[in-house]
């Protein structure tokens, strides 16, 4: 378990309106961009706050304007978010180069807003213009009196033009006669640090899960085995489901369901992305080697009699079984970012129904809690000599997992 950082600054409108806040990578509370690589940045920022996190909730609901590196945008990150939801920032462009005229269409056609940032006012970006939403100024860099020839050139195209950098109120004013439709700066809100915890996945695993994604075509079954073995990896599938899923409500009911659903250009960005922010760990805390041995033994305990009905669900909500405790939020609010079938939900939640009572049943057998154990176990007719086998099996298994 690690903090993570993130800046967070108001995006307004000429009535003062938020429209969107951009988000900014941060290693600490200190507000400032750390002195890393921007491609680095951008896929932290993306695991920390959308795979892990939720990033709607940390836009308040409006657009989260993030920044996209050219290595980013080949490798098809922005298509993890709903085209709904972001605009795509260009950065460290200096000339607009045909990859990039290509780029930027792509994602035109897809749907997505395009921002164009570092503008410096020469025609030679007016190639894009047919593709971009919004247009950033700074206004540190460049004189906003010499955009009415710029404004003259964008009247055939519907594009916003974005001041940043405003810090007095003449200036805005200054700003809104030019024609500017938006507005940021340290006038209308600091970048404002929003801090989380997270998960690290076991770099292990990470080894592992990258070298399958290089056989084609994937193989589904080993890449589910791969990120059960890590509750992390298990989260970041199950979230990225669910904001891939656009129209009908999708109930996952197992890991390799979760991949297949996915598809093999979505898997292997889920993976490229968590690689390329290199938040791995070498270790793994005791509450995820529980939640692993909750799995493997609510499997085994609903191979046969009344709980054979929910064996299905058994592992996966095992696995999630201590995702309260690891992610230090309720229960109630991380369901509601994975796409779970009804029955997890309701065995997370509250331990209700029969794979509530599994679940139930498991974990106060592993933790030795033998208030009503003997009477589920009686009311359930198990053998309590293979609930001891199979709990000794469990912690083998975890143990050979390495972790």
């Amino acid at each position: 378990m690690y903090n993570t950082y993130i800046a967070r600054q108001a995006i307004l409108d000429r009535n003062r309106v938020t429209i969107g806040y951009e988000l900014l990578f941060r290693d600490s509370p200190n507000n400032k961009f750390p002195d890393i690589d921007q491609d680095v940045a951008s896929s932290k920022l993306i695991i920390q706050n959308h795979l892990q996190g939720d990033i709607r909730s940390i836009s308040m609901g409006k657009l989260a304007f993030i920044n996209f590196t050219e290595k980013c945008l080949i490798n098809k990150y922005p298509l993890m978010f709903d085209k709904k939801s972001i605009v795509i920032e260009l950065v460290g462009h200096k000339v607009p180069t045909e990859r990039l005229f290509k780029i930027v269409k792509f994602y035109f056609d897809k749907g997505y807003k395009v921002a164009l940032t570092e503008y410096d006012l020469d025609e030679k970006w007016d190639v894009l213009f047919p593709y971009l939403s919004i247009i950033k100024v700074d206004t540190e860099k460049v004189n906003p009196k010499r955009l009415h020839k710029v404004i003259e050139r964008l009247k055939n195209h519907n594009i916003k033009l974005a001041a940043e950098k405003v810090e007095t109120n003449f200036q805005l004013q200054a700003l809104a006669e030019v024609g500017f439709d938006y507005y940021q700066g340290y006038f209308y809100h600091e970048p404002e640090i929003v801090e989380g915890q997270t998960l690290a996945p076991i770099k292990t695993q990470m080894l592992h899960l990258i070298s399958e994604t290089f056989h084609s075509p994937l193989d589904y079954d080993n890449i589910a085995t791969i990120i059960s073995h890590d509750v992390n990896l298990t989260v970041g599938l199950l979230k990225m489901v669910n904001n891939v899923a656009t129209s009908t409500r999708i109930e996952i009911t197992s890991l390799k369901q979760a991949a297949a659903y996915l598809g093999e250009d979505k898997l292997k960005q889920f993976v490229t992305i968590l690689a390329l922010s290199k938040l791995t760990t070498d270790k793994t805390d005791e509450i995820s080697k529980q939640a692993l041995i909750t799995a493997k033994l609510m499997t085994a305990l609903a191979k046969e009699g009344v709980f054979e009905e929910i064996s299905d669900f058994a592992f996966i909500t095992g696995l999630l079984s201590a995702i309260e405790i690891i992610l230090r939020m309720p229960i109630n609010e991380i369901v509601k970012t994975m796409p779970l079938a009804i029955p997890i939900e309701n065995a997370l939640i509250d331990h209700s129904g029969l794979l509530g009572e599994l679940l139930d049943l498991t974990m106060k057998y592993i933790t030795g809690d033998g208030e009503n154990i003997n009477q589920l176990i009686d009311t359930y007719s198990l053998d309590e000599t293979y609930i001891q086998q199979e709990f000794v099996a469990a912690c083998q298994w975890c143990k050979e997992l390495g972790i």
